[in-house]
């Protein structure tokens, strides 16, 4: 089992591309049906990271392929990642 505090530890990454997307910064949770539905890596540049920022990437949690010990791969298309 992992703790969603757990997660936030671990570095995302696409086996599309072998790119590291970032880390986890927050949790969609679905309260009525307890469970995990997305998993949100913030957006990356900016001044002082938050003037001119790039949008949050929200990754929906069947696109998650394996939890590993330090890393999270993902199967996210390169066309999703450009319009996050």
């Amino acid at each position: 089992m992992v703790r969603i505090g757990d997660l936030r530890d671990r570095d995302v990454v696409n086996v599309n591309d072998g790119r590291r997307l970032g880390v986890i910064s927050d949790v969609d949770i679905d309260v009525e049906n307890g469970t995990v539905k997305a998993i949100i890596i913030p957006g990356s540049g900016g001044f002082m990271g938050v003037i001119g920022r790039k949008h949050d990437i929200t990754i929906s949690w069947d696109k998650i392929v394996r939890v590993g010990v330090d890393t999270i791969l993902v199967d996210f298309p390169a066309d999703d990642e450009e319009k996050a």
